[in-house]
């Protein structure tokens, strides 16, 4: 069989414009974007790059206040906790002091503060995801037992405090070191509740009473820390805030960038496909010597 090569220029020219027409319509279907490669849109695909730079650091910001928030509220509670054991040892030490107790109560009550200093140390202790909430940038919990030390404990931890970054040139201090909270120089929590053990052991009312006054000062500095922790909660709320903002402004910026109108989209493919039909019907009335039919399927 002869094929007429004499096919007409318009005919093939609409025939390829119509079929890349539907291919673009199937595409921005498929995919939900107008923009697949950047040379759809050199100037859309280079503010995209910038766009997933940014949306990247707000993941990542977001992601890190995620991380340390639960903590920042843990070492909140903790304090709350040492409040509670504190205003125990108050009532304990007023108890001790008196001056009507026998020496057998006396050791009881000790005793009791004693638990109280414990749990303390504990609550000191406290370890959330694997990180010791009060041990500073360390990995070791923070306090431990020592006889030799005037608190009848040491510090093991780190001096220096974590930050975390939540934002572009914006970092967040996130925990106090233990030594600053327990064990500070001028305002000991283990020191004074051991003190009162003592004191208490000792019999002597004046020593309780002076231990126990040390004890309720304790209680209002622990209160100062629970501010800082307090603070630092707001500022990561607050931030997280705006930061889901900024997600929702970027992911709008990045449809009207390279997104399609799902329902626009729809309509034009469905344009596209009448179109084509349209095209590849006529070619053949046009051209029924040519490689269409010379292609087609025999009768």
């Amino acid at each position: 069989m002869q094929v007429n090569p004499n096919l007409t220029p318009n005919i093939i020219a609409d025939l390829q414009q119509s079929q890349s027409t539907l291919n673009t319509a199937l595409q921005q279907v498929a995919t939900g974007l107008s923009v697949s490669v950047p040379s759809d849109n050199p100037t859309a695909s280079a503010a995209m790059v910038q766009n997933t730079i940014e949306t990247g650091n707000v993941d990542q910001y977001t992601q890190n206040i995620s991380t340390v928030l639960s903590k920042v509220q843990s070492s909140s509670s903790v304090l709350s906790n040492v409040v509670t054991a504190l205003t125990q040892a108050v009532s304990l030490g007023t108890e001790g002091a008196n001056g009507t107790n026998t020496a057998a109560n006396l050791q009881a009550i000790a005793t009791q503060v004693q638990g109280v200093l414990s749990s303390v140390v504990s609550e000191a202790n406290t370890s959330v995801a694997g990180s010791y909430l009060f041990g500073g940038t360390g990995t070791t919990p923070p306090y431990t037992a020592d006889a030799t030390s005037p608190t009848g404990y040491t510090y093991n931890g780190a001096s220096a405090a974590t930050s975390v970054a939540v934002g572009d040139q914006l970092n967040v201090q996130v925990n106090l070191p233990g030594s600053q909270i327990f064990s500070n120089s001028s305002n000991n929590v283990l020191g004074s509740l051991n003190a009162l053990v003592t004191a208490l052991k000792s019999g002597s009312s004046s020593a309780i009473g002076t231990a126990t006054t040390s004890v309720s000062s304790a209680i209002a500095y622990i209160g100062q820390q629970q501010a800082f922790y307090s603070n630092a909660e707001s500022q990561l709320n607050l931030q997280e805030t705006f930061l889901q903002q900024d997600t929702v402004t970027l992911a709008s910026q990045a449809t009207h960038l390279v997104g399609v109108n799902m329902a626009t989209a729809a309509t034009n493919l469905t344009q596209a496909e009448t179109d084509n039909s349209a095209a590849m019907a006529a070619a053949a009335k046009v051209m029924p010597n040519t490689l269409l039919n010379y292609l087609a399927p025999p009768a």
